[in-house]
């Protein structure tokens, strides 16, 4: 520690030794200095404050339904990114600033000075922006934030319908590719539905189809069979028992024959009914119909036969009533049994068919789901842009109807009346503390080019030899005065160095070209 003060008093006293070389340095550096700063042109900052208001009320009414966009990040980076090329161009045009270029670097220059001169400044979450701009003509700075608040607004409310449109029309499209995706799905499986509707049964699998039609296989043979009996006993208790009909030759055509008339009725009456559940290409009704042209032929048979007796008239006919509902019940059963018959054989051969398509109905069921899987997909996102796009149109209705971000302008540009730079009064005692420092820095450079001895030890430690002895210098009472005739001028001069920086600085306060 000792060493290193020692040695930082010595350069202090090579340094004094070159004290006046070192304050004409400064004196010269501060003058130009000052007169550098008092020439620098003045320059007039215009301002403005924007607010944007991101608030509305129908925000919370409208959640859900439409789409509402984060305009505070929007915002945010419009602040961020307003200062373009593009923009500045735009800028330059309406703020007239394009009337001095005469040429594409003049041009250049103007859109590089500009873009490093506007400032944008924003004021944390309060959606408070400033806009301010530094020129020499107040007017010209008035100009430029004028035009640059328009740019502003309008860069806000043009980019949100670019976004929106751009959003619109990307939905549009995809709604037009699906829904041709849509209906060619629609038709792949319409097509493919035909072409397989007879192994197809409401949609069920082969093993579903299979035991339900066993199980109607079976009810349909034991209907049948409780038919076969009941006609049989019916048929058992009328053995022996036979109407007479005598028609005469004038009535012939007419003759009615109860047993066939009853069993034509029942089976109209049973056909009307299976009309009514089936087509006219149903088994049932097929059989039906069939028994009862069987009958009226049957009918038409024993009427000729009848007309050919040679007795004449008719004579009395069994009247029973007990033996004509008898005939009437074995009609009726007869019918049923017919029909029974015909359910009982169109189910067999639908059990056979799909016996036969073991092999083949698994692979036509595996392709229904896979077409109804692709149909699915496609009819779900579909939908899904359908709805986003009513929300897209709803939230286009909602921004143009309620302002979903309103600028108002705070503060608007006015014409400086005092310039905002240079800031001289700062400038003026910095630049001669700078100069003062230059000509410290040139006594230790002219005190290291020139070292001096100040004392034994030092001569000793730098050339090595060995030293006999010191002899020191008396000073006279005229070499002291002289000494401190110079110190004084020395401080005097470097007083007045300081008071002409202050007085400098005390006439630009006072004069206002601060």
């Amino acid at each position: 520690m000792e060493d290193i003060l020692r040695q930082l008093i010595g350069y202090l006293k090579g340094m004094w030794l070159y004290r006046w070389w070192g304050l004409l340095a400064a004196w010269i550096v501060g003058i130009i200095a000052a007169g550098a700063i008092y020439s620098m042109p003045d320059r007039y900052e215009s301002t403005a404050r924007i607010y944007v208001d991101t608030q509305s009320v129908l925000k919370p009414l409208m959640s859900g339904l439409a789409v509402q966009p984060n305009t505070n990040q929007q915002i945010a980076i419009l602040s961020r990114t307003l200062i373009s090329r593009p923009n500045v161009e735009k800028l330059i045009r309406m703020a007239d600033l394009d009337l001095s270029v005469k040429n594409a670097a003049e041009r250049e220059a103007l859109i590089a000075r500009l873009t490093k001169t506007l400032k944008i400044r924003g004021a944390g979450r309060d959606n408070l922006f400033t806009l301010s701009f530094e020129d020499s003509e107040p007017q010209r700075a008035k100009r430029v934030v004028q035009s640059l608040v328009s740019i502003f607004v309008e860069s806000g409310l043009g980019d949100k319908r670019k976004d929106t449109d751009s959003a619109r029309r990307f939905i549009e499209e995809q709604i037009a590719s699906y829904e041709q995706r849509l209906e060619e799905a629609e038709g792949r499986l319409k097509d493919f539905k035909i072409k397989n509707m007879h192994l197809m049964t409401g949609g069920k699998d082969y093993v579903s189809q299979v035991a339900e039609v066993s199980a109607q296989l079976a009810q349909a043979e034991l209907e049948l069979r409780e038919a076969e009996n009941s006609r049989e006993a019916l048929q058992r208790q009328l053995v022996g028992e036979e109407p007479v009909l005598l028609p005469n030759a004038g009535a012939a055509r007419n003759v009615a024959i109860p047993e066939i008339d009853a069993r034509i009725t029942a089976l109209q009456q049973n056909l009307d009914a299976l009309l009514q559940r089936y087509t006219d290409q149903h088994p049932d009704v097929v059989g039906t119909r069939r028994v009862i042209e069987q009958l009226e032929k049957q009918k038409a048979e024993e009427v000729a036969a009848r007309a050919s007796l040679p007795s004449a008239g008719f004579g009395d006919v069994n009247a029973n009533p007990v033996f004509q509902q008898m005939k009437l019940a074995l009609a009726e059963s007869e019918a049923r049994v017919a029909s029974l018959r015909a359910r009982v054989g169109e189910y067999r051969s639908r059990e056979k068919q799909l016996r036969e398509s073991a092999e083949l109905l698994p692979k036509i069921e595996a392709e229904l789901a896979q077409l109804n899987r692709d149909y699915e997909v496609n009819k779900r996102n579909y939908e899904t842009l359908v709805a986003r796009r009513e929300s897209a149109n709803m939230s286009v209705e909602l921004e143009s109807s309620s302002g979903m971000a309103e600028f108002r302008l705070i503060d608007p540009p006015s014409v400086p009346l005092k310039p905002s730079a240079p800031n001289r009064v700062v400038l003026m005692p910095l630049a001669g503390l700078a100069a003062l420092g230059f000509g410290l820095a040139v006594t230790f450079l002219l005190s290291q080019l020139r070292p001096t001895f100040l004392d034994g030890r030092d001569l000793r430690e730098v050339t090595g030899l060995p030293l006999l002895g010191a002899i020191s210098a008396t000073d006279d009472p005229g070499r002291l005065r002289k000494r401190r005739r110079l110190n004084l001028a020395f401080l005097g001069t470097l007083g007045s160095y300081v008071g002409a920086f202050g007085l400098l600085t005390a006439a630009i306060v006072v004069l206002g070209h601060g």
